[in-house]
């Protein structure tokens, strides 16, 4: 009896032991995936740390995790998303290479149907389109044909992300602002202070990306 009782109290001991590090283990773990603090700098959204410029190889393959939801930096595939309206939600892996490549993306969560809110939201993307157009049309003909004439209102997307906190994220390379309610000068104080700007490294070749 005195051996069953001793047994029993080593085995409680080496639980609460064993629950004592795997809590030690998650709480040195979670700084990981959490956004460093960046000072407030005047400009639309909140500054995040950066992830690096690496491509992986498809979403499935092991990286470092993002720190934000939407993504705004890191690991990214070597394609990028069609510019412009999309009904379904984009890829991370995918749409963070849109924003290396100077886009801007607003992203919105409908808990209960919203056709209201993806109505506005679609329709300043249809605004930037015609804006996008009207400056590629004052712009000289590239010397190499093939080579397709963008403008940098061209870099705009809009889509469902159904896996954040709030109803609306704007996303930029670095940088991210998310609210609920549609609020349409903070939308494009946003576009207009990121949309065209192009993170790539520099020993990198931009634009490095093809669509899928």
């Amino acid at each position: 009896m005195q051996r069953r009782l001793v047994g029993i109290m080593m085995a409680s001991a080496l639980l609460m032991m064993g629950s004592l590090v795997a809590g030690h283990t998650q709480a040195a773990e979670a700084p990981k995936t959490a956004a460093t603090p960046q000072k407030p700098d005047g400009k639309p959204g909140r500054a995040v740390e950066t992830l690096g410029n690496e491509h992986v190889a498809s979403p499935s393959t092991p990286h470092v995790p993002y720190n934000t939801a939407p993504p705004t930096s890191g690991p990214h595939l070597q394609w990028v998303a069609k510019w412009g309206v999309h009904k379904a939600p984009i890829v991370r892996e995918l749409q963070v290479h849109n924003l290396e490549d100077g886009g801007v993306i607003v992203q919105y969560k409908c808990d209960q149907p919203c056709p209201d809110l993806v109505a506005k939201l679609e329709a300043l993307a249809a605004r930037y389109r015609d804006k996008a157009e009207a400056d590629r049309a004052s712009m000289p003909r590239p010397a190499t044909p093939d080579r397709p004439l963008r403008s940098k209102y061209d870099h705009l997307i809009v889509a469902p992300y159904p896996d954040m906190q709030h109803q609306i994220a704007l996303t930029a390379w670095g940088r991210i602002d998310s609210f609920d309610g549609y609020d349409e000068d903070r939308i494009v104080r946003f576009i207009e202070a990121f949309i065209g700007i192009d993170h790539h490294p520099a020993h990198e070749k931009a634009p490095a990306a093809q669509k899928p």
